[in-house]
């Protein structure tokens, strides 16, 4: 039987070298997430479909991914991690401090059309803070996230907020709203030409006045608290009156983080949910989060040059010289390990050294231990560098200081 070996379109494999770079942005992110105080949350890859359905908008229900299992149930994947918070905050409530602070780095799944920066599975690192209507839920979680890409080394990035009453205040239908959001991608003339088609009346005034709209009192709070927790107003966050975001979800504050360099790119994005989680209890409780863009954010970093040219997490490879040498070069390699350096012996035996040091120049593993019968009776090992293709003669506890 001949199989078909690719993935299915808009599924990746990550090897090893590529998920090494991954884990490093994603433990960077998980890091700056548990400063703020966000504790992980992790759901299942299926819902029921009723939990999904009649959230995210007519269009965005296009592109669930459902079906019946075996059991006869009608369900579904994840879509996002928004409405399965929402689930879990309602089911339970009573066990959750409050306010409730979550991040949660989990793969999402949508059937939608691939092209470059678009996958049907791909991974979204979200922080979400549910119970508090308070400005300073929101400012946190903007603050946050700028704190995420400036660690990451993105400097030139920029916050930009809205919030989705003023829409609601100038009488904007869904419909007008969808098509604002277009503002970036078909310009100022074709959201006017789009609304006029739409029955708008003097789209052109209309959008005028709104582009004219000053800040709501609760957005001035949050742009105060920016400023507060050390970020500039017009530089790093900017009030911006055209933003929308598309989903239905959302019920005011809304946000958008973009890197400026070249043509803006979106890389992270949020809003206020106050209504979301009373779909599912019952009872109204106001919510606020933020989903980076996990692909587009990796594709920036190594367009920039901000990844770590790493490819493997071992630092080290103990080589073996001989069968006789093995027990001591086991032994090496654990002191290093309880010292907390990562590194393997090399599992294909006792081979010749030249293979071995090809390995590790494949794998990419940047140091080498050479331990001989002279070496283990001197009590010493050979260091050597595999990029400068150097070597040093050092005691156990020297590699020890060197690798750390």
């Amino acid at each position: 039987m001949n199989i078909n070996l690719q993935t299915l379109k808009g599924f990746r494999d990550f090897l090893p070298e590529s998920a090494t770079k991954r884990k490093y942005v994603m433990d960077t992110i998980a890091r700056i997430f548990a400063a703020y105080g966000f504790d992980p949350l992790e759901t299942p890859a299926l819902e029921y479909a009723e939990t999904l359905l009649g959230k995210y908008g007519g269009e965005a229900d296009k592109l669930l991914y459902l079906f019946t299992d075996n059991g006869g149930r009608n369900v579904g994947l994840r879509y996002d991690q928004t409405v399965p918070l929402s689930r879990v905050v309602s089911q339970y409530q009573n066990d959750l401090p409050m306010p409730f602070k979550r991040y949660q780095m989990q793969p999402v799944w949508r059937a939608e059309n691939t092209q470059k920066g678009r996958y049907r599975e791909f991974l979204q690192c979200d922080i979400d803070i549910v119970g508090s209507d308070s400005p300073i839920a929101d400012s946190e979680i903007i603050g946050c996230a700028l704190s995420v890409l400036k660690t990451l080394g993105l400097t030139n990035v920029q916050c930009l907020l809205n919030d989705r009453s003023i829409f609601d205040i100038q009488g904007f239908s869904k419909k007008e709203i969808i098509i604002i959001d277009k503002l970036d991608k078909i310009g100022r003339d074709g959201v006017i030409k789009e609304l006029t088609a739409a029955g708008s009346v003097d789209a052109q005034k209309k959008l005028e006045i709104l582009e004219k709209t000053a800040p709501t009192e609760k957005l001035q709070a949050i742009m105060k608290q920016l400023e507060q927790q050390g970020f500039t107003n017009g530089k790093e966050f900017v009030f911006v009156p055209t933003i929308a975001r598309g989903l239905d979800y959302y019920t005011s504050t809304i946000f958008e983080i973009k890197v400026l360099e070249g043509t803006p790119l979106s890389i992270a994005g949020g809003g206020r949910y106050d209504n979301l989680i009373n779909q599912f209890s019952g009872t109204s409780m106001p919510a606020v989060g933020l989903a980076f863009g996990f692909d587009r954010l990796m594709e920036c970093l190594d367009e920039k040059k901000l990844l770590p040219d790493i490819k493997t997490s071992s630092q080290v490879l103990v080589t073996i010289f001989a069968p006789e040498t093995l027990e001591q070069n086991l032994r090496t390699m654990t002191t290093l390990r309880n010292a907390g350096i990562a590194g393997e012996v090399y599992a294909g035996g006792p081979v010749k050294l030249e293979k071995q040091l090809k390995y590790a120049d494949k794998k990419g593993i940047p140091y080498v231990i050479i331990e001989g019968p002279e070496e283990i009776e001197k009590n010493i090992v050979q260091l050597k560098t595999m990029k400068e293709r150097t070597s040093k003669v050092l005691s156990v506890n020297n590699v020890i200081k060197e690798l750390t």
